[in-house]
């Protein structure tokens, strides 16, 4: 009976949890599409990533600083007041929307970054704080189901407000605002039943020199983050074809709008059914390393198809292949791939990759963007970037096979 009444409330946190992340996605999808939209009507697709380099070196700053106040304050604090901010920043944005289109455009792509960053490294902060490892494995992956599920509703009603509804682009901030007011209330009525009461277990003083040296000293983990921030210069290079194409077939704003908000809709109804259908069938048949590989290998042949025919629709295939298994199997295959290493080691060395070598690594992806496009004497079309998507694409898979064969002696060794 005390089981039973166990597994209940960890249910009933679970789902609240799910809602919350459901609508912090929900919100995000209403303005991502806008940003993008925006930022290739005043600006274009080649001055993408000069905003992404523009966007790590801020960020950094903004997660250096975010770290800072959340040793001094409680989490829930934390994230009442950022919801705040981003509410005024969303209205400012909406009432100087059209006017200094260049400086908005940019401001605002930052700005939706920083919101999608901050405000999901808050959401599993606090999640962390509230729950057990053990019972963090159990209920994780419901929880993270709800920003999957966001993503694709969020999509699909801004698609509607803009198409079905008669709304434009900058309405689409308003909405957002409305989400976010709805979080701060619901926030406030779970605090104050105790569904954010902490449990202190986990490891949150990590600095950047603990991470780096965790990370340097084990073999096992090199091997994991050469994985990941292989897939970090492969994105921006998949990010600056696709919205290349998307800026040569939609020139109106709102229709580019409209366009965006169905497409990053099914991209999150592609990974929901991934998650759901094809990521527990690979495990249990194939194994983790299976699970890892499928991203590049897909976007390798989608690559391909798109050299061979860079058209809008191949450009969705080639997205699709990397972000949709990226949001679905090969996260949950990433996250597995910690489970026999020590707990300490594990939280160091992602705090060195979340903090420092996605944005690092992005960061080149973008300089190799503007070296072959803009900075070299000779410059490479948008689908001659191609290639070069396609080396990182069999140097990821070569990392995938030398991490397989760690992973089977890491797996020997740890305790059972």
């Amino acid at each position: 009976m005390k089981d039973f009444a166990i597994t209940r409330s960890l249910m009933w946190r679970a789902s609240i949890l799910f809602i919350n992340f459901f609508l912090i996605i929900l919100a995000y999808y209403h303005i991502k599409p806008a940003s993008r939209s925006l930022f290739l009507e005043y600006l274009g697709a080649d001055s993408l990533p000069y905003v992404w380099i523009s966007t790590a070196v801020i960020l950094g700053l903004v997660i250096s600083f975010y770290h800072r106040l959340i040793a001094s304050c409680s989490r829930l604090n934390i994230v009442l007041g950022s919801l705040a901010v981003f509410i005024v920043l969303l209205l400012i944005f909406h009432h100087f929307m059209g006017l200094q289109g260049k400086y908005t455009a940019v401001a605002f792509y930052i700005f939706v970054d920083i919101f999608s960053v901050v405000l999901v490294e808050q959401f599993w902060s606090l999640t962390n704080s509230i729950y057990k490892i053990s019972d963090g494995k159990r209920w994780y992956g419901i929880v993270g189901t709800g920003g999957l599920l966001g993503g694709f509703v969020g999509g699909m009603m801004a698609k509607i407000w803009i198409e079905k509804a008669g709304f434009d682009t900058s309405d689409l901030l308003l909405f957002a605002v409305a989400i976010l007011a709805v979080l701060i209330l619901l926030n406030l009525v779970f605090a104050r039943i105790g569904v954010y009461d902490e449990v202190i277990e986990q490891q949150e003083n990590t600095n950047f020199s603990d991470g780096w040296d965790s990370l340097i000293k084990n073999r096992y983990l090199v091997l994991i983050a050469g994985t990941l921030l292989l897939s970090q210069i492969a994105s921006p290079l998949v990010e600056y074809k696709f919205m290349s194409l998307v800026q040569e077939n939609f020139t109106e704003l709102d229709q580019r709008t409209s366009f965006l908000s169905g497409f990053f809709a099914n991209l999150g109804l592609i990974s929901i059914g991934i998650n759901l259908l094809i990521t527990p069938f690979v495990h249990r048949n194939l194994g983790i390393i299976a699970g890892l590989s499928l991203q590049p290998f897909f976007l390798l042949i989608s690559t391909c198809g798109f050299y061979m025919s860079p058209s809008i629709l191949m450009a969705q295939v080639m997205k699709i292949s990397d972000r949709g298994l990226a949001y679905s199997i090969n996260r949950a295959s990433r996250e597995l791939l910690y489970v026999p290493i020590d707990s300490i080691q594990i939280y160091q060395a992602k705090a060195w990759i979340d903090m420092f070598g996605y944005r690092l690594f992005k960061v080149a992806g973008s300089t190799l963007i503007l070296l072959l496009t803009q900075w070299l004497p000779f410059t490479v079309p948008t689908v001659g970037l191609s290639w070069l998507t396609m080396v990182v694409c069999v140097l990821w898979l070569v990392a995938i096979s030398l991490l397989a064969r760690e992973h089977r002696l890491v797996v020997q060794t740890s305790p059972a």
